[in-house]
């Protein structure tokens, strides 16, 4: 399983980023996938998820700011981040979340966020 984030940056408050999950052909049917983040000296915290049928799940924190989607022929996951906040600089990190016990199972390397003030 690999998994591939891209799409960090360096934003102003207010501002909008997506971030990107390339992932391999097959993860779909297999796992429900997720972004978490992680600030330093921070637990990394679940952002949202989405499941293989397409519902979405979102930690209080982004609600109405973030979208989680995926595209099915790109092999893709992506987080729409806007009205970005500073308090929202972290490393995101996409993740394969088992089905069975609802933990990730893999995880692609961070991109970076940070939001200036």
């Amino acid at each position: 399983v690999q998994l591939q984030a891209s799409g960090g940056g360096l934003v102003q408050a207010g501002g909008s980023l997506r971030l990107s999950c390339a992932h391999s052909d097959g993860i779909f049917g297999l796992y429900h996938m997720g972004w978490y983040r992680q600030a330093p000296g921070k637990q990394r915290d679940l952002v949202a998820s989405i499941t293989r049928s397409g519902l979405t799940q979102y930690a209080d924190f982004v609600k109405g700011r973030f979208t989680i989607s995926r595209d099915y022929d790109k092999n893709t996951v992506y987080l729409q981040m806007n009205s970005l906040k500073p308090e929202d600089t972290a490393a995101y990190y996409c993740a394969a979340i088992s089905r069975l016990t609802g933990r990730p199972d893999y995880w692609g390397q961070g991109t970076q966020v940070t939001v200036s003030s």
